[in-house]
């Protein structure tokens, strides 16, 4: 009963003034809401929208960038341990080469070492062996003299031959 005593009114009959009235303000407050606060409001969104998919498309936008970036990073990368590779190669190969070099050098330095060494005790022994003629013709010519001053047996002879080879030894 409330309900119907409400809709009729306080004396039960229909007020329809006050229900045109009622509508005339709803729909007056619809327009104005309309046009101040949902037009606004409508272009705030759109605005909005609008940034989100700017952001969006730059956000896009940075990650494909960042990925060719990151490609091209990664081909930078790849060609310079390519390069580091042929680096340490070729030094490779170059101590290679600079140790047969050095090989090569020392055996040519020892070869040529061996062989003046050769030379030197070639005309050492032929020094030694000019000395040791010089003397044994000394010893001859003083045999010859002694045997030419007094003739000897030849006990004396092998005694005077052992005394000069004994005197020829002291004198080396």
């Amino acid at each position: 009963m409330l309900t119907s005593s409400f809709v009729l009114g306080q004396a039960g009959h229909f007020n329809g003034g006050d229900i045109i009235y009622q509508l005339f303000i709803f729909i007056v407050l619809l327009a104005l809401l309309k046009k101040f606060a949902w037009g606004p409001l409508m272009g705030i969104m759109k605005e909005r929208e609008a940034h989100v998919a700017n952001e969006i498309e730059a956000a896009e936008t940075s990650r494909k960038e960042a990925l060719k970036y990151l490609e091209e990073q990664r081909e930078i990368v790849k060609q310079s341990r390519t390069e580091a590779g042929q680096l340490i190669e070729n030094a490779k190969q170059q101590g290679e080469a600079q140790r047969e070099d050095i090989i090569n050098q020392a055996r040519a330095e020892a070869e040529r070492v061996k062989e003046a060494a050769k030379r030197e005790i070639v005309q050492e022994r032929e020094k030694a062996v000019a000395a040791l003629r010089e003397q044994v013709a000394s010893l001859s010519v003083m045999i010859a003299s002694k045997v030419i001053e007094k003739e000897l047996s030849q006990a004396d002879q092998e005694k005077l031959v052992n005394e000069y080879i004994q005197e020829a030894g002291e004198g080396k």
